[in-house]
């Protein structure tokens, strides 16, 4: 099966919300957590808000005109990286394609994107262990390094 790889824009926000709700979905569900809000018209109007004021960026995978996965990135700093790096914040990949090897192309076009901006390092977070450790597995066999700790966050507004 062939995949066609482009940045999203705005009008792609009802499918990156959908894909986003998904993603947060099967981690809860598989995790036994509750740690994401589910409503997909305000992840939806939340995208749709971020990438029209171009502050997300999501690396979209299509076949046949569908698109059937997506990575968020955002790029930051780190003194410990000593400069520019990249975060994935999300990345997910419809179940039915996840035998045709396109996490590992949206992982190698986010690395071709990483040598254009200059950074330094990629970096992200696994769902919850051990509940994913094949997710581990596979980040691990693309050259991922575990480097430690757990997730952290604390809302601190609700704008």
């Amino acid at each position: 099966m062939d995949f066609s790889f482009r940045l999203a824009t705005s009008e792609d926000a009802a499918v990156i919300a959908k894909l986003v709700c998904q993603l947060t979905t099967e981690i809860g569900e598989r995790a036994q957590i509750d740690h994401f809000d589910n409503d997909i018209k305000a992840t939806c109007e939340c995208c749709e808000q971020l990438l029209s004021q171009g502050q997300l960026n999501v690396l979209l995978a299509e076949t046949d005109g569908v698109v059937v996965a997506m990575a968020s990135y955002a790029t930051t700093f780190a003194l410990y990286v000593k400069g520019e790096m990249g975060i994935i914040q999300e990345l997910y990949v419809e179940p039915t394609y996840r035998s045709q090897q396109l996490g590992q192309q949206l992982l190698v076009k986010i690395e071709q994107i990483a040598d254009v901006q200059g950074w330094r390092a990629i970096e992200l977070c696994t769902p919850p262990l051990p509940a994913f450790d094949n997710t581990l597995a596979f980040y691990q066999r693309h050259h991922y390094q575990a480097v430690g700790g757990r997730k952290m966050r604390k809302m601190v507004a609700n704008n």
